[in-house]
């Protein structure tokens, strides 16, 4: 007796960009996780941020399932992307990571919620957290949230980048990563685009999320310094709503706040002084 044959899905109409920097231990398991999907993407861009370690030699091993974006020198995460979104030719982009892993069902379950709401041009699915190798449970303040998201984002990164999928035309309209950026990166593309649109959630984990290892971004002590900076910008850019920009200002006067006390702890008082200002200045028309 034949079996039927298993039908076999038309790929994606998705770019997977896949930024990596001396993770050669790492990304061959975020390509992995990509190659090993229940409905493939059409394409995988791996661009290699000017790598020093054997990740060359690692990403040569794929031949033609991967695309490969080498740059001279290492510009930065924000460079990397933009690289690979530049460089896409399919309808969505989708980023992985390299220190994370997307679960095989990833794309084949996203796609199908995007084709259920057409109307959103950004989409992403929850996450599974790795601390230190053992799983952990995200604070409620964590919590992803659906549709106008744009206030609770001023306060915390609410968006993932490894668990989004967004249609390719929308950075033609809010721009691409900021470079000046060494991190908080994300935050500030976010808040650009939840200002204008609402965010699609599919409420399943989808994503490994790992964390904790000397290199992660998130480390960095004085991220509330560039989420000012980009809050700063926003508010001059004539995007905002009413509402929208005096949220924005709230928040912007307490980062400001939290950051010049933590300036002070640490014997930095003329900059303290300078965010204190810059609290009182903003939203004054000074």
């Amino acid at each position: 007796m034949q079996h039927p044959m298993k039908k076999t899905l038309e790929p994606a109409d998705v770019s997977v960009i896949i930024p990596t920097f001396n993770r050669s231990k790492w990304v061959s398991e975020a390509v992995d996780s990509v190659l090993h999907q229940t409905l493939k993407p059409r394409e995988i861009i791996v661009v290699d941020d000017g790598s020093t370690d054997d990740t060359a030699d690692v990403l040569d091993g794929y031949g033609d399932a991967i695309r490969v974006l080498r740059l001279k020198e290492n510009r930065g995460v924000s460079a990397a992307r933009n690289r690979g979104i530049e460089a896409a030719c399919c309808r969505y982009v989708a980023f992985l990571d390299s220190d994370d892993l997307w679960l095989p069902r990833k794309l084949e379950d996203q796609i199908n919620h995007v084709r259920k709401h057409p109307e959103i041009r950004i989409h992403q699915t929850d996450e599974i957290w790795i601390r230190n190798g053992v799983r952990v449970n995200p604070g409620k303040r964590h919590r992803k949230p659906e549709g106008w998201i744009f206030e609770p984002s001023l306060h915390l990164c609410l968006i993932s980048p490894s668990a989004v999928l967004i249609e390719r035309r929308l950075f033609d309209e809010v721009g691409l990563f900021d470079e000046r950026y060494p991190a908080c990166e994300d935050y500030d593309l976010w808040l650009r685009i939840t200002c204008r649109y609402p965010v699609g959630l599919l409420p399943k984990a989808l994503i490994v999320k790992r964390g904790d290892h000397p290199d992660q971004l998130s480390r960095l002590p004085v991220l509330d310094k560039y989420r000012i900076e980009s809050i700063r910008n926003l508010l001059q850019s004539g995007l905002l709503t009413d509402v929208q920009y005096q949220a924005a200002v709230d928040v912007l006067r307490q980062k400001c706040a939290i950051y010049a006390t933590g300036c002070r702890k640490r014997g930095r008082l003329e900059e303290a002084e300078h965010y204190l200002r810059m609290a009182l200045a903003v939203g004054s028309g000074q």
